[in-house]
């Protein structure tokens, strides 16, 4: 999946319910945890956005408030590999199975609760890797709104692309390991509200 379907279906009071997503947007964080991601989650509670967040496996380890707090404040948690290699796409389905099954299970251990969604590394796929997914029961998710923060030097620039980009249903890329995100994270999310979006997390 790379965008938000159109049509957000769900059970409220016993009741079947079809809603038309709008412009609803997603903000989703890859690569943590990491130092800055305790400045990402105090913004969204701040402003009460509910957003995704992909993990690497060995992150989680010395980093388990942040991710129980993740949890604790409504965000979803998702999968990111265990080690994000360079060549993690270039192992075997067993291999690349492992490093899921690992990860999914680091983040439920600390957080008691099952894990469902996957995003590659590096945003690339092929048949190894969707058996892989397969296998692990998760569903993969990539993103249609690429912000290139990890790369990022001017906070103008970076919030200025994100602003003029976005789109109703628009999957936002962002990195919780870049203190730039952090720092725009508020100007941000003023700046879609300005436009009239809304926030879901995945």
């Amino acid at each position: 999946m790379n965008k938000l379907p159109l049509l957000r279906i769900g059970f409220q009071q016993a009741q079947f319910q079809v809603a038309h997503r709008g412009k609803e947007v997603a903000l989703t964080f890859d690569d943590g945890p990491a130092a800055p991601t305790a400045a990402i989650l105090d913004v969204l509670a701040k402003e009460k956005v509910p957003a995704t967040f992909f993990l690497i496996g060995k992150n989680i380890t010395g980093n388990e408030a942040l991710v129980k707090r993740m949890a604790n404040e409504g965000h979803t948690i998702g999968n990111h590999s265990f080690n994000h290699a360079v060549g993690f796409d270039w192992q075997s389905v067993g291999a690349m199975q492992l490093e899921l099954e690992q990860t999914s299970a680091a983040i439920e251990a600390v957080t008691g609760k099952p894990v469902s969604l996957f995003r590659p590394p590096y945003g690339v796929t092929n048949p190894n890797l969707a058996r892989a997914v397969g296998r692990s029961g998760l569903r993969s998710i990539g993103w249609n709104l690429r912000s290139m923060d990890t790369l990022a030097k001017e906070e103008s620039q970076l919030l200025r692309k994100l602003l003029r980009r976005t789109r109703p249903g628009s999957i936002i890329l962002l990195h919780d390991r870049c203190e730039i995100t952090a720092r725009i994270l508020p100007d941000l999310v003023a700046g879609l509200r300005k436009k009239g979006y809304t926030f879901a997390a995945l």
